[in-house]
């Protein structure tokens, strides 16, 4: 296996963990119950420190620039930021509670925003 391929998966299994500890280990009740009032800190917070948990994937593939690593972490935090909050919108527009299928597929589609986001950053950091 090449260098750039033991690269780009250590940097989805980075991103993936950095995941799971953003969404289920550090996240609050605080985060959960705020994430669907657009711009209220509760969801504010939950992004800024997904988006800060991105940082380690930079020690295994560096972005070409401060500038490119900062714009990265930006986009992050803006399309973790709404991927959850339209997430919440439909919840509650069609009251979907967790005994409900379609509550279900929508997790499971926001879950799939944030991976699809992670390959998104891994391609630009090998580009």
């Amino acid at each position: 296996m090449s260098d750039l391929t033991c690269a780009i998966l250590l940097s989805f299994v980075v991103l993936s963990v950095k995941h799971t500890i953003g969404d289920y280990v550090l996240q609050t009740p605080y985060q959960v119950l705020n994430k669907g009032i657009y711009g209220h800190p509760g969801g504010l917070l939950h992004s800024t420190l997904q988006a800060l948990l991105t940082l380690p994937v930079f020690l295994v593939l560096a972005p070409s620039s401060v500038g490119l690593g900062a714009a990265i972490i930006f986009g992050e935090f803006v399309v973790h930021y709404h991927l959850d909050w339209s997430k919440e919108q439909l919840v509650k527009r069609f009251n979907f509670t967790q005994t409900d299928p379609k509550f279900w597929y929508l997790f499971g589609l926001d879950q799939l925003g944030h991976m699809l986001t992670y390959v998104a950053i891994i391609a630009i950091l090998v580009s």
